[in-house]
């Protein structure tokens, strides 16, 4: 009795796994691993690679010619930073510093570029990052034009908390200070310590280690201007 012919499986067939890619580390792509306090790399540095965030969470901040430090954002797991390279940025307008113990696979720019080049699925999956990014940072310049630093405040914890994502805020991790939360805002360290005290009085936040978000702060986001408590 014959054998039937083994099946001949295309090429086409086996699709592209954009997690199985950014999982495992191949020519062009490195893990790494970092302790809180660890820089990726540094304003000014050369930049050619991009980084996936695969746990932990990292500050994206920029430093100017004065000398002052602002927070561009804060970044957790299954987030792109460094994304600048594959528009042309020759060095790093920023510096990605881990807040807790983290680890990334960083893409080397060629390859990066390639795979957006041969396979849909990961363009389709990079392309609603930038969408993402540049919506956020919209809102960003709204909510610093028109709104309050209490609810600036507000509206950033919920952020931080993954709000929105899974239905339900989530324990940030690591220690955010109340530095690099005014930085984030835009106010004084003294005004968000005043708001944090009003959120934890009211029952919105609580303290245990860690930040724990609680949905009803949303409601803080969502009030009518006149009834926003001002800070002294």
């Amino acid at each position: 009795m014959t054998k039937p012919p083994l099946k001949q499986v295309s090429k086409s067939a086996v699709r592209f796994n954009p997690t199985a890619f950014l999982e495992t580390v191949a020519k062009g792509r490195a893990l790494s691993s970092y302790r809180k306090g660890d820089v990726a790399f540094e304003q000014g540095e050369p930049a050619d690679a991009v980084f996936y965030i695969k746990s932990g969470k990292f500050k994206i901040t920029v430093l100017s010619e004065q000398g002052k430090e602002a927070v561009v954002a804060i970044l957790g797991k299954d987030s792109f930073f460094g994304e600048g390279c594959l528009i042309g940025q020759s060095k790093r307008l920023t510096t990605a510093t881990a807040m807790s113990e983290s680890e990334t696979m960083q893409v080397k720019k060629d390859e990066v570029l390639r795979v957006l080049h041969d396979e849909p699925l990961f363009s389709e999956m990079f392309i609603s990052h930038i969408l993402e990014r540049n919506a956020r940072v919209e809102e960003d310049l709204v909510d610093l034009l028109f709104n309050s630093s209490e609810k600036r405040l507000a509206r950033v914890l919920l952020l931080l908390a993954n709000f929105g994502k899974a239905g339900r805020p989530e324990p940030i991790i690591g220690k955010i200070s109340q530095e690099i939360l005014a930085e984030m805002v835009g106010t004084t360290r003294s005004r968000v310590s005043f708001f944090m005290n009003k959120f934890r009085k009211m029952g919105f936040i609580e303290y245990n280690g860690h930040i724990e978000v609680h949905s009803s702060l949303l409601s803080v986001v969502l009030s009518d201007p006149g009834r926003a408590v001002k800070a002294p």
